[in-house]
């Protein structure tokens, strides 16, 4: 630390260079006051020294110039993302296609607009973060990579997906730190989702779920006066035989609900087991207002026209469940703020 004097010590008021900066010096009964730009700091009583004036003086880096060592991380990080940009182009532009185009993956589009929202809404505590460069986020690097490559060579599109947030992840580590990487752990993993699942993995959770709808529906129409015949996925009513078809096993409003109750918990919960029994309610309750989907669809059948349940109320009916399905999230979210106040005011 470099302190010079412009004029005398022994002056009331002597004017003092700090670093380089302008100072002033003044003593007051036993404490030594020097202050740098509009900051004093409180010096060690007793004789004025050099020594203590050394210890007394705080200054600050000046701001706005970034260090050499952030610098190279910003270039390496820029030069990395365009090249990712472009290895990834042509399968982040087939994967969007798929969000147009499937009806079951369609809420793709929304999912990393709420992680970059996150990333948005914790700036300032992701800015504070020093980057602290990590070896280890290489290895995650060259996993990604090998991902990429398995990927595109087995025509597996949901690997070459996957290796894109895998490798994102690497590159926090291998740049930033660990530090950064939980900072950003939630916003990155929730972009999992908007990887559709493999096709393979798809049929083996469809098949269930129209069976298991279809059980539903043939044990709650009977309450209302209809006799079922149920023979797999096909529900036979004395009006006509109804097929619960793999549009129809509720695996769309399934993957939906669930991104929503993350989304939902994320932003109007903190406390994690809560955010954690939304998302896992939201499966039941997809499940079950798809059954109830399927209940009404029974019924127009059989007490109206069977061609009415066709092209608008089929539509519509699917719309109207999903609605009723996040007012059931809604209300269970409610319910656990209703009893968690009743037992804090209990206690």
């Amino acid at each position: 630390m470099n302190l010079n004097f412009d004029c005398a010590p022994n002056t009331e008021s002597p004017i003092i260079r700090v670093d380089g900066r302008l100072g002033s010096l003044r003593k007051l009964g036993p404490a030594i006051a020097i202050r740098v730009g509009l900051e004093y700091v409180w010096g060690i009583p007793g004789p004025l020294k050099m020594s203590d004036l050394a210890q007394a003086v705080s200054v600050s880096k000046p701001t706005g110039v970034s260090h050499p060592k952030t610098r190279t991380i910003h270039w390496y990080v820029l030069t990395t993302l365009v090249l990712i940009a472009w290895i990834y182009a042509p399968i982040i532009l087939r994967l969007v296609r798929q969000w147009w185009s499937d009806p079951n993956f369609s809420h793709g589009f929304f999912v990393p607009m709420f992680s970059g929202f996150v990333l948005w809404q914790n700036r300032e505590r992701i800015s504070a973060i020093r980057p602290q460069p990590s070896t280890w986020g290489l290895p995650v690097i060259l996993i990604s990579l090998a991902t990429l490559v398995v990927g595109i060579f087995g025509a597996e599109l949901f690997l070459s997906r996957f290796s894109l947030i895998l490798l994102a992840a690497g590159m926090v580590i291998f740049f930033l730190g660990w530090t950064m990487f939980r900072a950003v752990l939630f916003p990155l993993s929730f972009l999992v989702l908007m990887v559709p699942i493999p096709a393979i993995v798809f049929s083996q959770i469809t098949l269930p779920l129209q069976i298991l709808a279809s059980k539903l529906a043939a044990w709650t129409l009977p309450v209302f006066g209809v006799p079922v015949l149920r023979e797999g996925n096909i529900i036979n009513l004395p009006a006509m035989p109804l097929e619960v078809a793999q549009a129809c096993s509720g695996i769309r409003s399934l993957m939906s609900l669930a991104t929503l109750a993350i989304m939902y918990g994320y932003l109007m919960e903190q406390r994690t087991w809560v955010r954690v029994a939304l998302t896992v309610a939201s499966i039941p309750i997809a499940v079950a207002a798809n059954a109830l989907r399927i209940v009404g669809t029974g019924l127009i059948v059989q007490y109206w026209d069977p061609e009415k349940a066709e092209g608008f109320f089929h539509i519509f009916s699917g719309w109207l469940v999903f609605v009723v399905s996040l007012l059931m999230l809604f209300a269970l979210h409610r319910g656990f703020k209703f009893f968690h106040g009743n037992s804090e005011r209990a206690s």
